[in-house]
């Protein structure tokens, strides 16, 4: 799914016009990105949980060399899933 297609669905189902659909979606993910930038989590209920992240430095290793490198230390943003949106997609996977 991608920003256009959320900008249709709330032109299609809420009746906005596609101007102020992709607005919202912008606004939307603008709020997500300043708030994960000033380290606050944010959670959206009966979808999951975003929080950033300290990683450690660690060894890694290029797949096309092998050879060793250092990963520096760097913060990463996690996901987690609500229990909600874990069973809907257990449910899906018991379909297939």
């Amino acid at each position: 799914m991608t920003r256009k297609d959320l900008t249709n669905i709330l032109h299609k189902s809420l009746g906005f016009n596609l101007k102020e659909s992709a607005r919202i979606v912008d606004k939307f993910f603008h709020i997500i990105i300043d708030n994960l930038a000033a380290h606050n989590d944010v959670k959206l209920p009966k979808f999951g949980s975003l929080k950033i992240q300290d990683r450690e430095p660690r060894l890694g290793r290029n797949p096309t060399t092998g050879e060793t490198i250092q990963i520096s230390r760097r913060k990463a943003i996690a996901f987690r899933p609500s229990k909600s949106l874990r069973k809907k997609l257990s449910e899906s996977s018991n379909l297939d």
